[in-house]
């Protein structure tokens, strides 16, 4: 996400900006690409939860670094996830289709954003840094628990997307639209 200095956006605009690197796999390529070829890790199982992590960890960001204050935090959160369950109907219909199971894309969603928030509130002490408690849970949820690999694929995800999209979000500027 590079976005110019100052560029102005609809909060729509912002919104679709924001589902769309959600989804996009280059950083997750390059993460993967990291793994060593002699780890015991299923990728694909870390590839597939790794694209979850991305979007739940895009929707956090846009909570944690929009002001409370912002009038538009609101609507780009609902834009957002908007467009994340349309996206997830879509990709439940491709799957449906190529491979005759039925599944929930944005169901599952939901399940991992339960699973790492129980987490986070398990340990309140912990909650202060949540990329401490993200890695691990990534890797549980990989069945690689005590993998260091795993743990780390996990927080780096995690943080470097917060911090993309924090980056983003200072250097936007959000247009204020008047209704008529």
């Amino acid at each position: 996400m590079d976005p110019e200095k100052n560029q102005t956006l609809t909060p729509d605009k912002l919104a679709e900006n924001l589902a769309t690197f959600a989804i996009d796999r280059t950083d997750l390529k390059a993460l993967l690409s990291a793994i060593p070829e002699d780890s015991s890790v299923n990728r694909t199982t870390i590839e597939y939860e790794l694209q979850l992590l991305k979007i739940l960890s895009v929707g956090w960001a846009i909570s944690f670094f929009m002001p409370a204050t912002d009038k538009n935090k609101d609507q780009v959160t609902q834009i957002f996830w908007n467009t994340i369950q349309e996206i997830s109907k879509n990709i439940s219909t491709l799957t449906q289709t190529s491979t005759g199971q039925n599944i929930n894309y944005f169901e599952i969603i939901k399940e991992r954003l339960n699973l790492y928030l129980a987490a986070m509130q398990k340990d309140p002490a912990e909650t202060q840094n949540p990329a401490a408690v993200m890695g691990p849970i990534f890797a549980g949820i990989c069945k690689a628990k005590d993998d260091a690999v795993a743990i780390l694929t996990g927080t780096k995800m995690f943080t470097l997307t917060l911090g993309a999209v924090k980056e983003y979000i200072k250097a936007v500027r959000i247009d204020d639209i008047k209704l008529n």
